[in-house]
């Protein structure tokens, strides 16, 4: 019985200094995952910060001043037109082009905060658009429900079929393309080329976190998902990305009906 017993306790004993070797085997990994993770939250977090501070540079150093000088600019002509009205035409014409310009430059702005064509023609239309003539044949499908789609999803979607869109254009040499966008508890995206690869910079063999595929990466972890690009000379590329679509911090109450803003 005693021999029983020291066998079980040397068995238990063997299995647990297994386990903990295991674990401790693991802890350099999960460490580095860990650092890893914090350091793209920081990046996600540090180009999330620049953009807020251009837009609100844009606002109160740009736009703001252009319009109180719009503003001055219509007393102006409000007293010509009482004083001397023979002169109201090309203060007129001339605040007509300062207003053009200054709409310019808010729809510029409105760009940079979320692609209209989102707003305009819908992810699928948008992203067909995104893809028209990038080679010389192209199929673009989607695969489930549309609709009430996050509006940081479809931003992050739309973001990562321009990136991959602009390098099939510049660097595939593909006489054919794929673009998959499939719905379930998550958006999946697919895009795959007959290319012949993305060089060493462009695939991300250069200096880590910079460049096109490392933007993608970004956009994909700020909705909590991921992106992968996988890439063989001759072959093609493929650019697959998951993004769920119980967002962190997304709520419908401030999205509206149907998720748009």
């Amino acid at each position: 019985m005693r021999s029983v017993l020291a066998r079980a306790a040397g068995l238990a004993g063997a299995f647990a200094a297994g386990a903990a070797a295991a674990h401790l085997a693991h802890i350099p990994r999960l460490t580095r995952l860990t650092t890893d993770l914090q350091r793209s939250r920081e990046r996600i977090l540090a180009t999330r910060e620049e953009e807020r501070r251009r837009l609100r540079h844009d606002l109160h150093d740009g736009l703001g001043p252009t319009l109180a000088s719009l503003a001055m600019s219509l007393d102006t002509a409000r007293l010509t037109l009482a004083g001397k009205p023979e002169r109201i035409e090309p203060l007129l014409s001339e605040l007509r082009d300062r207003l053009a310009t200054t709409v310019g430059e808010i729809r510029e702005m409105a760009h940079g905060l979320r692609p209209p064509a989102l707003d305009d023609l819908g992810l699928l239309a948008a992203v067909e658009a995104l893809a028209e003539g990038c080679c010389e044949r192209v199929d673009v499908r989607f695969e489930g429900d549309q609709a009430d789609l996050p509006a940081a999803v479809e931003v992050a979607a739309y973001r990562i079929v321009e990136e991959s869109v602009e390098n099939i254009r510049k660097h595939a040499r593909a006489g054919t393309a794929l673009l998959l966008l499939s719905r379930d508890a998550d958006l999946h995206i697919m895009i795959a080329d007959s290319g012949v690869g993305l060089p060493d910079a462009v695939r991300g063999a250069g200096p880590p976190h910079t460049g096109g595929m490392a933007r993608m990466r970004e956009w994909a972890a700020e909705v909590g998902g991921g992106c992968s690009v996988t890439s063989r000379p001759g072959v093609g590329t493929i650019v697959s990305a998951r993004l769920p679509l119980a967002v962190p911090g997304y709520h419908r109450a401030f999205t509206g009906e149907g998720g748009q803003t």
